[in-house]
């Protein structure tokens, strides 16, 4: 974790110490801070991290995200019991909360500008495991574990792990984690292709901020492009793939850092991306 002055100074806000963040060389640490529960995510806490992956899309100072958690749950699920009270339930109540609720913290993620990279440090269930996917990049402990645990409570998969899961394994995998619940080592999530990388736990954070500092110090107005192109190219036929190719080109020629990026290959040295 990185040393600011925002680490340091202490909350201000209950929830600030539920939901950690601080900023350091251009890389935002958003960290779930509620180890006796495993991390699982309250209305509330899910509120914050919705508005901090937007602050850091608007933000020309941050330039990457590491998503992670304290102690040895990544994130248990989504804990309800901090969502605003309602009355009887009717009929569109269950959609409306998941459209409101689940699917935006996934969107968060997906649609945020900056890349994310999530250093799952302990059990990812549920909704836990499907932000863990969301993001571009999954780093985790060797003692980490995704399991998808809708299946034990009766219920249907949210938080777009339907959406997320098939393009990442395919179908016939997914339905295998989601029909059975079992749950899914590290090491085995790797070969999988859900982790890009597993590490000794007490590398994790150490990894994160390299690879999240490689990529503050990259172009950061093309990582968000090809982030768009390959999120999207999920969707698209090709003629439509290839055109949106075409205007992410078009509109990457136009940042001084593809400007630094051509002229450095020219004078055969390192280019120095200012996130422009």
């Amino acid at each position: 974790m990185p040393s600011s002055p925002e680490d340091t100074a202490g909350p201000t806000d209950p929830l600030d110490s539920l939901v950690l963040h601080a900023t350091d060389n251009g890389v935002s640490w958003i960290t779930l801070n509620r180890p006796e529960a495993m991390n699982a995510v309250t209305w509330d806490q899910r509120e914050r991290v919705i508005a901090l992956l937007a602050g850091a899309s608007a933000d020309p100072a941050v330039r990457a995200v590491v998503l992670t958690a304290t102690g040895r749950g990544f994130c248990a699920g989504a804990d309800l019991r901090g969502a605003p009270a309602t009355g009887d339930r009717v009929p569109g109540d269950v959609a409306r909360t998941i459209r409101l609720g689940a699917q935006r913290l996934i969107a968060a993620v997906l649609d945020c500008e900056k890349p994310v990279i999530a250093a799952v440090n302990g059990t990812a269930a549920g909704i836990g495991a499907h932000l863990a996917f969301a993001c571009d990049l999954v780093l985790a402990a060797d003692s980490a574990k995704f399991i998808e645990v809708f299946v034990r409570r009766g219920l249907v998969p949210d938080g777009g792990g339907a959406y997320l899961l098939p393009r990442l394994i395919g179908p016939q995998r997914t339905k295998e984690l989601m029909f059975f619940g079992d749950s899914l080592p590290a090491a085995e999530a790797e070969r999988l292709g859900l982790v890009n990388r597993v590490v000794p736990a007490e590398q994790l954070a150490e990894t994160a901020g390299a690879w999240a500092r490689r990529l503050a110090d990259g172009p950061t107005r093309s990582i968000a492009l090809t982030k768009q192109l390959v999120n999207a190219s999920q969707e698209s036929d090709r003629a439509t793939a290839f055109a949106a190719e075409a205007m992410a080109q078009e509109i990457n020629m136009t940042t001084q850092d593809a400007g630094e990026g051509v002229a450095s290959f020219v004078e055969r040295r390192t280019p120095k991306y200012r996130g422009l």
